[in-house]
């Protein structure tokens, strides 16, 4: 069964096709979501996805950043207020939740809120109960989906006592884990040329409102190859976000209809340097080398390298080279490279699972 693509999600690579089939699947139930993936990914157009195709469509897709706000704002917020409720309420006014009743409620950067929040929010997901700040009653009850975002480890956050468990597992009814943009760069260039074009029509709709002459339109800027080469090869910590900034920054800065490299941001200019001087191959190679050596010397894989990876210190690229040399080194028996990584028994499903979900496993067949 094929999915259309939700509006302005963009891609064509094995990981984005994998999510856009998994938001069609998911999008006709009221199941709760929670989306992960680092900053700057577009965890809520994956969000406005599944409510576009949800039979919530014609209703409010209501969004909501968690980070960043005081707890009594934020309840206020969410849950709306009564007057009188608190110093300068001098009026009634619906929450989010109320807004989005019927429809979808977005909780971006879920895992930012405080523990007493949790506890309040855990509360209207059994209940689905709605009492605004400063009212002593249930004012209302309300039907709504909720999605919510973060980019952190939820499940860390549980162990060390930062996040409820049992919100956890009320909001973790179906993951989708949206893909760094250095892990589907085969995307990068249909993204390029969806944001130049975006920007480009963008400037000459604003030239036209300010008197500029009809016809006299701007060209779309043309991206030379060795460009578009230095695009795809740079790491885009930021991820979409990054990128969408600066084809912006070349739309509007543009001298002539093409980009030179040296129009690049200095980042870009100077991991193409590094690149050049070092073969991506070669640079996989070394730091799997010194992963390998910790991992089969005393320490474990999850103290020397799963943390690196988690705070994207390390690449998918070098993780799978680590595995790849354990299976060398174990004739492709992922039990013996659990124990050739210092895990004990209880922890190879565990390995394995972290393998898959990050697409680092590698078929064990090619080494035996």
């Amino acid at each position: 069964m094929r999915h259309a693509t939700p509006p302005s999600l963009v891609g064509q690579s094995a990981a984005f096709r994998d999510l856009v089939e998994e938001i069609g699947r998911v999008a006709s139930s009221d199941a709760k979501v929670l989306i992960t993936g680092e900053s700057g990914t577009g965890k809520e157009l994956v969000a406005r996805g599944v409510h576009a195709q949800s039979h919530r469509v014609s209703r409010p897709f209501v969004p909501m950043n968690c980070a960043g706000m005081p707890e009594t704002l934020l309840e206020s917020e969410l849950f709306g207020y009564v007057k009188g409720g608190f110093t300068g309420a001098y009026r009634d006014r619906p929450g989010k939740l109320e807004s989005a009743d019927m429809g979808t409620i977005f909780l971006d950067e879920i895992g930012e809120m405080t523990m007493r929040m949790q506890g309040i929010l855990l509360r209207f997901l059994e209940t689905g109960e709605v009492q605004k700040v400063g009212s002593d009653r249930i004012d209302r009850h309300v039907n709504v989906r909720v999605i919510a975002a973060t980019n952190r480890n939820l499940s860390e956050m549980v162990g060390q006592g930062q996040f409820r468990e049992d919100l956890f597992y009320r909001l973790n009814v179906i993951h989708l884990c949206v893909p760094s943009l250095r892990d589907r760069r085969e995307d990068i260039p249909l993204l390029i040329e969806h944001f130049v074009s975006r920007f480009t029509a963008s400037r000459n709709a604003n030239a036209r409102g300010t008197g500029g002459e009809p016809g006299a339109q701007e060209a779309q800027l043309a991206i030379p190859p060795d460009v578009l080469t230095a695009l795809v090869e740079h790491n885009w910590p930021g991820n979409i976000r990054e990128l969408e900034n600066v084809i912006e920054r070349m739309v509007v800065t543009r001298r002539t209809d093409a980009v030179r490299i040296e129009d690049l941001p200095a980042e870009i200019r100077a991991q193409r340097s590094l690149l050049a001087a070092q073969p991506m191959k070669e640079r996989r190679r070394t730091i799997a080398d010194e992963l390998y050596r910790r991992v089969t010397r005393g320490e474990s894989f999850w103290t020397s390298v799963y943390p690196l990876y988690m705070q994207r210190e390390i690449t998918k690229a070098n993780v799978r080279e680590v595995v790849r040399r354990g299976l060398e080194d174990a004739r492709g028996n992922y039990k013996i490279v659990a124990r050739l990584f210092n895990m004990g028994g209880e922890d190879y499903k565990r390995f394995l699972n972290f393998l898959r979900k990050h697409d680092c496993q590698l078929p064990f067949k090619e080494f035996r």
